[in-house]
């Protein structure tokens, strides 16, 4: 049996429970054609980097297959003519990888890392005008302040 990979998008009006639905009834697709799933990972809703068919996100859900042709012609054909899935790609591979995908693994080094830049950046607005009535109203009321 060959090795797939299989990544599809789903609108993003479902919910979260029918994303899982969808996943399982294209297991059970895969195992009648004598096939298996080795592992599943939902990505959530994503932002897409373009409209497809008037949605700006979706939910993106990724499987590891172990079955033949016959049994990916048939999961392609289904999620084709299923009204909630906006693009699927299967990707025929030599080997699955160990652990969770690059997505999620780059999520979790991204959580780890912080914030990207810190925000030392100077602001360039009024305040920053040393003659600005916001510039003098704080002095006002920083000397209201220390005279009580």
């Amino acid at each position: 049996m060959a090795l797939y990979e299989c990544v599809y998008i789903a609108r993003q009006d479902i919910s979260p429970a029918q994303v899982d639905a969808l996943t399982e009834s294209w297991k059970e697709t895969i195992s009648k054609h004598e096939g298996s799933v080795s592992f599943t990972e939902n990505w959530g809703l994503r932002n897409l980097a373009y409209r497809v068919n008037k949605n700006r996100k979706g939910h993106y859900v990724l499987m590891r297959l172990e079955c033949g042709g016959d049994a990916v012609t048939r999961l392609e054909w289904e999620m084709r003519m299923h009204e909630d899935v906006l693009r699927y790609l299967t990707v025929k591979v030599e080997e699955h990888e160990e652990g969770p995908s690059v997505m999620m693994r780059r999520e979790a080094r991204d959580e780890k890392r912080g914030p990207r830049r810190p925000d030392s950046r100077p602001s360039y607005g009024r305040e920053q005008n040393e003659g600005s009535d916001v510039k003098q109203a704080d002095k006002a009321k920083q000397a209201g302040e220390s005279n009580e």
